[in-house]
């Protein structure tokens, strides 16, 4: 490792600290013992009614939180610090959960959603042609319409990718064919060969007159682009928003990140799935060994539902009101059927956890197999029952992990759970060359999703996400095809193998789970 990569870790930990959650754990802790300093000195002949006070604080928060509606594994997580640090706890739980700020943004987003209902209409023939062939898809398609405003889609083609490398390049010849509109939000940007390419086609079709937005999430300030990152694009005549940007030690939206990947041109092509805007995500650079991503293109009436998911989180901190009429799909992207796509978004800020219901969906309707690509496995309780049940009444479920790990707590965390999966059945197979990003479900030949959400607490109740439900389409033989070739390349884990972890790697990842979903 060189001087300059150093120096940059060290750059990111300290930003890390600075801006992250680690400094309001460290502020609550240190109000906490400010209090008790303070109570100590002034109160101490009444130290008995100070340490009643607090208990009692802590009582209601416990009430609280258990009558809430909610995941049982979350609600547990915010008892113990609130039982154990009285102070501290309640400090925590008001500056993470009961925030202003997200509050504002759900209604602000439930009032652009009202709002789209006028352009994403029902499409009442093609559900109820889809409920008549498959009852339970029908019912699918009609809960992501009626909680997502996602409807279920005919006239439309999708081309699978099984990496990041073949999607970019026709990432790169859509966007070169650009004529109206061009819309771009990611996760993760970064400079290099992918990011450059991608700049240098998108400030030449600003020049030309092609409308231009970008997107991406407000923490590539702190690792990946520099403060100044929007002013530069606007002087190219690239609108650009940072979605939620960090402020120093207290961000309102530090846990809601925009995880989702979209790019619409023109609204007649769409890509989404798990590739970023930077160059590992390419094989360009070389990270954690061979990066597996894989990512989705699709054509026709599908589209229109990425080009208002993108409108939607675009507009969320934009005063004036637009046009959505314009960005209708046009007449000349209509294309043949090939199965049904259902496009939806995932909101964390509401009641409804949609990435997860997809999912569950899945498992709880599969007769044959259930194959899964995930970058971790931090699934929660009714998540974990979903994937051993499924085991249990004969499903075969298979997992794809990676091998090499991006992040060791995460790759700790996860091989916790391995015990209790391959006991029911569930196969677990590591990624050898390096390192999988993929977010893929396939069953039974007939369904699959491909999108941003992975099998962990953040995706599933902490960040914005999107996907696709395909049904019947001619790209699930080729999802399938490639989690075979995948598996070719893969170490079958056992039991035995988790019990051979070194002790301190089992211990560290069975107190991470305590606190797995507040992660």
């Amino acid at each position: 490792m060189g001087i300059g990569e150093k120096v940059n870790r060290m750059l990111k930990g300290f930003k890390s600290l600075i801006y992250g959650r680690t400094a309001m754990i460290l502020l609550g802790f240190l109000a906490q013992l400010v209090i008790l300093m303070v109570g100590y000195i002034f109160l101490h002949n009444y130290s008995y009614l100070f340490y009643g006070f607090f208990l009692v604080v802590s009582a209601i928060a416990v009430v609280y939180i258990y009558n809430a509606p909610g995941n049982p594994d979350l609600k547990l997580s915010w008892m113990l610090p609130i039982a154990i640090f009285p102070v501290f706890g309640a400090i925590f739980y008001l500056t993470i959960v009961m925030q202003p700020g997200t509050t504002v943004m759900y209604e602000r987003l439930k009032d652009l959603s009202e709002n789209t209902k006028k352009y994403v209409l029902p499409r009442e023939e093609t559900k109820n042609r889809l409920r008549t062939e498959s009852p339970h898809m029908g019912q699918l398609a009609h809960y992501l319409e009626k909680c997502d405003n996602s409807p279920v889609y005919d006239s439309t083609q999708v081309k699978y990718y099984a990496l990041g490398d073949s999607q970019f390049v026709d990432m790169v010849e859509e966007l070169r064919q650009a004529e109206r509109f061009i819309f771009l939000e990611f996760f993760i940007v970064s400079g290099g060969h992918m990011l450059g390419t991608v700049l240098d086609i998108l400030k030449e079709k600003a020049r030309q007159g092609v409308e231009v937005r970008f997107l991406c999430d407000g923490t590539n300030v702190l690792w990946n682009l520099p403060s100044f990152f929007t002013e530069m694009m606007e002087e190219e005549g690239i609108q650009c928003r940072m979605f939620a940007p960090i402020r120093p030690v207290f961000s309102p939206h530090y846990n809601n990140r925009d995880h989702r990947k979209i790019l619409v041109v023109d609204g007649k092509v769409a890509f989404t799935g798990g590739i970023n805007l930077a160059d590992e995500y390419i094989n360009e650079k070389e990270r954690f060994g061979h990066w597996k991503d894989v990512g989705i293109m699709i054509r026709g009436d599908a589209v229109e539902r990425f080009t208002y998911m993108f409108l939607e989180m675009w507009d969320e901190s934009e005063k004036q009101p637009e046009d959505y009429e314009k960005y209708r799909l046009p007449a000349e992207a209509a294309v043949s059927d090939d199965g049904y796509v259902i496009p939806y978004s995932v909101c964390p800020l509401g009641p409804e956890r949609v990435g997860e219901m997809v999912y569950l969906e899945i498992l709880d309707t599969a007769h044959t197999y259930v194959h899964i690509m995930t970058p971790y496995l931090i699934p929660d309780y009714q998540m974990l029952t979903a994937l051993t049940y499924a085991a249990k009444r004969g499903v075969e479920v298979v997992i794809i992990m990676p091998h090499i790990p991006d992040k060791k707590y995460a790759f700790f965390l996860a091989k916790t759970y391995y015990e209790q999966l391959l006991e029911a059945g569930v196969r677990i197979c590591e990624y050898e060359p390096g390192f999988v990003h993929a977010k893929v479900f396939v069953s039974d030949d007939v369904k699959a999703v491909v999108g941003t959400v992975n099998l962990d607490y953040r995706s599933l109740y902490h960040h914005f996400e999107c996907g696709a439900v395909l049904y019947r389409n001619s790209q699930i033989a080729v999802i399938e095809q490639d989690i075979q070739d995948t598996l070719e390349k893969c170490i079958e884990m056992k039991v035995e193998d988790y019990r051979k972890l070194k002790l301190t790697e089992r211990m560290l990842g069975r107190i991470m789970r305590i606190v797995a979903p507040l992660m």
